[in-house]
């Protein structure tokens, strides 16, 4: 008898179970929170999933502001080499132009604020790859590196050396009020026919004029170049 009634019992335990569940509400919410419960592996896996795309969105918003571009973020900071200087011209040291222009800076400049480096020399290469670019860029418009991630190129530049020099000549900076592409026009046309017009040596001109070699960072390397073969 206790068997059949039990088999009897048993429809009615099993429809009563899912009412006393739904119709406490508060009870289902401690359960789920609490997990006093043993869940069926279903409910575990879609609320440890759900979980996880949740904290996944909440780390995509954390990060987005900080992370969204790392190749912008480590190009803010690069890695300067120590031997590199500040205020560093790199000028095409074989064009009698160009050195006339160094010479008269040299000359004007009394605080001695601007350094010298002949683009022929291998000296210049950390300076070319630290702005990107390459020797021909540099043909083309010469490189004034102001310091670590500045750096100017023809008019510009020239303008931006002028500056750093004593009254009256840091007056003539004032010049960059011209807009750039106006006076690039000009820079590139006489840039073009230097080699016309003023001449070309077969190698730096600062050799003719050591004693300016003081000025250039790169002034070993030309005095090494210069030493006579025995």
């Amino acid at each position: 008898m206790t068997v059949t009634r039990l088999m009897r019992l048993l429809p009615k335990l099993t429809t009563t179970r899912p009412s006393l569940s739904s119709s406490s509400f508060p009870l289902k919410c401690l359960f789920s929170s609490t997990s006093s419960s043993s869940p069926s592996s279903s409910d575990v896996v879609s609320s440890t999933a759900a979980d996880a795309v949740d904290l996944g969105d909440e780390e995509e918003e954390d990060d987005v502001p900080i992370y969204s571009n790392p190749t912008a973020a480590s190009a803010v900071k690069p890695v300067i080499p120590t031997l590199l200087q500040p205020r560093v011209v790199v000028y095409d040291g074989v064009c009698h132009l160009c050195h006339g222009g160094v010479k008269w800076v040299i000359k004007a400049d009394k605080y001695r604020k601007i350094k010298f480096c002949c683009l022929q020399s291998v000296t210049a290469e950390p300076y070319l790859r630290l702005c990107g670019l390459d020797r021909e860029d540099v043909l083309r418009r010469f490189l004034f590196v102001e310091g670590p991630g500045l750096y100017h190129q023809g008019s510009t530049a020239a303008l931006k050396v002028l500056s750093y020099l004593p009254l009256p000549y840091s007056a003539l900076s004032a010049f960059r009020v011209i807009p750039t592409p106006l006076r690039e026009i000009v820079y590139d046309y006489v840039a073009k026919r230097r080699y016309d017009i003023f001449g070309k040596s077969e190698d730096c001109l600062v050799l003719q004029e050591k004693e300016l070699l003081e000025r250039f960072i790169d002034r070993e390397e030309i005095m090494y170049r210069a030493r006579p073969d025995f």
